[in-house]
């Protein structure tokens, strides 16, 4: 049996947010356009696991994050870039049309944060999802997330003020601390 139509409906309006935290999770809008129809696939698969009374962003962002997991552990392969293709990958972290309100200091050093500070603090800041419901995605206590965004702030702020965080030759803007 398909999912109700009701619940298609609420994936369907939950898919921006899905789409922009599996985008800030891999950092690549074809990598995340695949984490989402995965994540898609599986609460589709298991709709009758899902609580009506709980929220399904929440329920698709543990989703999400899971999946991230899962493939984290699974391409655990390290790739060593060649010296010649470092500067493609640079390029590659160019905003495009989509991210135009991303700024690549920022974006280099979120990627530079611990996946679990990376996670905590997309879920607080960008999500806008409390502690505790950030938690219930994480799958950990409340104050972990606490402890892991407020760890991954100041990391960002002291790389951001170092001038570490930004990618060569992308120069800092003064405006930054009110950012983090």
């Amino acid at each position: 049996m398909s999912a109700p139509p009701a619940f298609r409906q609420q994936l369907l309006a939950a898919i921006p947010r899905l789409r922009r935290y599996a985008r800030s999770l891999v950092f690549d809008s074809q990598n995340a356009d695949d984490l989402v129809q995965s994540v898609l696939e599986r609460a589709l698969g298991h709709w009758r696991q899902f609580d009506p009374r709980r929220d399904i962003v929440l329920w698709l962002l543990s989703i999400a994050h899971n999946a991230h997991l899962d493939a984290l552990r699974r391409d655990r392969r390290l790739d060593v870039l060649p010296p010649e293709r470092v500067t493609e990958a640079m390029d590659a972290l160019q905003p495009t049309g989509a991210d135009v309100g991303l700024r690549l200091d920022i974006l280099a050093a979120l990627e530079r944060l611990t996946h679990d500070q990376r996670s905590a603090l997309l879920l607080v800041l960008v999500e806008q999802l409390s502690y505790a419901e950030a938690a219930e995605v994480l799958q950990v206590p409340a104050g972990t997330v606490m402890s892991r965004v407020s760890r991954a702030r100041v990391t960002m702020r002291e790389w951001l003020e170092a001038g570490s965080g930004a990618p060569r030759g992308t120069a800092l803007r003064p405006d930054l601390r009110r950012v983090v």
